[in-house]
C-alpha cells in the first residue's frame, strides 16, 4: 500500500470513529435529555449539569490523556476510547435515577477525554509529524457532520426503541464499528519525542498562554451558540421556524469553509486563517445587530464558517508553533481551558441572554476579538524551539 493510501485509510478510520465519538457524546443530549430526564425522574436541567459535568471532567482529563498518548501513541488511547464509550452509554441505559445519571455521564466525559479531537490531533502528530496539517484538516471534514449524522439517527432510534435503546444502539455502534477502524486501520507509530520534564521555557510559556486563552474564548462562544443560537435569532425578529432554518446552516458552514481552507490556505500559516476565522462571529453579530432578522442565515454562516476553522486550528495551531515534539500533552494543556469554557458556557451565556438579550452579542463578539488580538500577538514560532520550522 502507498503511503497516500495509507494516509487516506487513516483519515477514513480516525473521521468515521470521530463522527461516531461526537454523535453519541456531545451531541446526544440535544435529542435525548427531555426522555432522559423523564426516565430517571429528574429535569432537563439536572441532564444538561450532567452534561456540563461530563466536559468538566474530560477537561481535567485532557493532559493526562495527552501525556499517556506522547508515551504510547494514540491507538491504544483510541481503542480505550471505544471501551469506557461502551461503558458509559450502556450505564445511561441503565439509569434510573439522579445519583446513576450522573455517574454514566462522567464515565462518558472520560470517554470524552480519551476519544474526541485531542486525542486524534495527537495521534496524526505522532504518524506524520510536521505533515499532520492535511490529515487533521481531513478527519475534521468527516466529523463535520456529527450533528448532521448524530441527530437524526439519536431521534430514530428514540422513536422506535426508546432513548435506553437509542444508547444502546450508540454503544453497539461504538463495538461493531469505532473499536474495530481504531484497532486495524490506525497503525502502531512511535510517538512524537516527549520533551524533557523541565517545564516549558519563559517564552514558550508566553505562547501556551496566549493559545489558551484564544481557544477558551473560541470554545465558550461555540458552547453558548451551540445552546441558544435559534433563541437569539429570534430575539433578533426571526420566526422560530426561520430560526431553527438558520440554526441548522451552522453545520454545513463548517464543513464548506473546512473545505475551503484546504483547498486555498493550507500552504499558508495555520494563523493566517485562524485569524480570518476569529473574525467571522463579530462580523456576523454586527450584521444581526445592525440590520436584524433578514441576516438571521448570513449570521449563522459566518459564525458556522469561523468555527469550522478554528476547530482545524486546534489542532494545527500548536503543531506549526511548538512543533510534533510533546504535542500530546501541549494539547492536553492547550484543551483543558477550552473545554472547561464550553462546559460552562451554556449556563452562563444563558445567564447574559436573559439579562441583556441581543445586547449578550456583545459578550460574545467582544470574546472573539480579545482572542484575535490575541492571534496577532502570537509569533509563527515559538523561541527557544526548532522543530515547527523545518
Amino acid at each position: 500500500m502507498s503511503a497516500r493510501a495509507h494516509t487516506w485509510q487513516v483519515i477514513f478510520a480516525l473521521g468515521t470513529t470521530q463522527t461516531l465519538a461526537w454523535a453519541s457524546s456531545y451531541y446526544l443530549p440535544a435529542i435525548l435529555a427531555a426522555p432522559m430526564a423523564q426516565g430517571t425522574g429528574t429535569t432537563r436541567t439536572a441532564v444538561f449539569a450532567a452534561v456540563s459535568a461530563s466536559l468538566l471532567i474530560a477537561a481535567v482529563s485532557g493532559p493526562a490523556v495527552g501525556r499517556a498518548i506522547d508515551a504510547r501513541g494514540g491507538r491504544p488511547i483510541l481503542i480505550a476510547s471505544n471501551l469506557v464509550f461502551i461503558a458509559g452509554l450502556s450505564a445511561l441505559a441503565l439509569a434510573h435515577g439522579p445519583v446513576a445519571l450522573f455517574a454514566a455521564w462522567a464515565v462518558v466525559g472520560v470517554g470524552m477525554a480519551l476519544g474526541l479531537y485531542d486525542s486524534a490531533f495527537a495521534t496524526l502528530a505522532g504518524l506524520y509529524g510536521n505533515a499532520a496539517r492535511g490529515p487533521i484538516t481531513g478527519i475534521t471534514l468527516f466529523a463535520g457532520f456529527a450533528s448532521t449524522v448524530g441527530w437524526p439517527l439519536s431521534a430514530v432510534l428514540a422513536a422506535h426503541f426508546g432513548w435506553r435503546g437509542a444508547c444502546l444502539a450508540w454503544a453497539g455502534l461504538h463495538l461493531v464499528l469505532g473499536l474495530p477502524l481504531n484497532a486495524f486501520l490506525v497503525p502502531r507509530a512511535p510517538p512524537p519525542a516527549p520533551k524533557p520534564d523541565e517545564g516549558e521555557p519563559r517564552d514558550q510559556r508566553r505562547e501556551m498562554v496566549l493559545l489558551a486563552y484564544v481557544f477558551a474564548s473560541a470554545w465558550f462562544v461555540t458552547g453558548a451558540m451551540a445552546t441558544h443560537l435559534p433563541q437569539l435569532l429570534e430575539m433578533a425578529g426571526a420566526s422560530p421556524a426561520a430560526a431553527i432554518g438558520a440554526a441548522a446552516l451552522v453545520g454545513p458552514a463548517q464543513v464548506m469553509a473546512r473545505i475551503a481552507e484546504f483547498l486555498f490556505l493550507r500552504r499558508t500559516h495555520p494563523l493566517i486563517p485562524a485569524r480570518i476565522a476569529t473574525a467571522l462571529h463579530p462580523l456576523g453579530a454586527a450584521l444581526l445587530a445592525l440590520w436584524g432578522a433578514p441576516l438571521a442565515v448570513a449570521f449563522s454562516l459566518l459564525y458556522g464558517a469561523g468555527n469550522g476553522i478554528l476547530t482545524i486550528a486546534r489542532g494545527t495551531l500548536p503543531l506549526a508553533i511548538f512543533g510534533p515534539e510533546g504535542y500530546g500533552a501541549r494539547t492536553g494543556w492547550l484543551g483543558a481551558p477550552a473545554r472547561a469554557a464550553q462546559a460552562l458556557a451554556p449556563l452562563l451565556f444563558g445567564l447574559i441572554l436573559d439579562r441583556l438579550g441581543l445586547y449578550a452579542l456583545l459578550v460574545s463578539a467582544g470574546l472573539a476579538l480579545s482572542a484575535l488580538a490575541a492571534l496577532f500577538m502570537l509569533r509563527k514560532t515559538a523561541p527557544l524551539h526548532s522543530s515547527a520550522a523545518k
